[in-house]
């Protein structure tokens, strides 16, 4: 595995995040919240489950070695739970998400090659351990934000807001 090739993804997924939340700061507090059927209910619901996930992965990853990102007073609690209901409302999580961003990006500028070699072992939510490829965790990581983000752009779709904001040509 290559740095540039994590470094990309973090890029990606900052500037694609940038052009999701523009889009997302247009909807009224009731599009926000408002259940459209999948997995996730709402907007508020995907975006706070991408959240989550990535802010557990980052400390996941800590497990490995001591990354500097960790060592910010942010990333000092403990995982969040599922069940947690983040962002009061559209602006807290607008103002959150770039700074999670930024720590993601800064993870991936802190990888090297010892780190793509190493397993990682871990374990989830449910408390089943796991021990994985530390390279594939971080990959795993970036496109689960991808994943979700589709689910977003359907929930946009069905709210009337157009939108395209999930092209990796953009950050080539």
């Amino acid at each position: 595995m290559k740095k540039s090739l994590f470094e990309l993804y973090a890029e990606y997924n900052n500037m694609a995040n940038q052009k999701m939340d523009a889009i997302i700061k247009t909807l009224a507090a009731n599009e926000w919240e408002k259940d459209l059927g999948g997995y996730f209910k709402s907007v508020r619901g995907v975006c706070s489950h991408i959240y989550i996930c990535d802010f557990n992965w980052l400390k996941r990853f800590s497990k490995l070695r001591d990354f500097k990102v960790m060592k910010q007073p942010s990333m000092s609690r403990e995982p969040y739970s599922f069940s947690e209901v983040l962002f009061e409302n559209m602006n807290e999580y607008l103002e959150q998400r770039p700074i999670l961003d930024e720590k993601m990006t800064a993870f991936a500028k802190e990888l090297g090659e010892d780190d793509f070699k190493a397993q990682l072992k871990y374990t989830d939510s449910h408390g089943t351990v796991y021990e994985k490829n530390f390279s594939g965790l971080v990959i795993h990581c970036f496109n689960h934000e991808t994943h979700h983000r589709g689910m977003i752009s359907l929930y946009l779709e069905l709210l009337g807001k157009e939108n395209d904001f999930n092209s990796l040509n953009a950050v080539l």
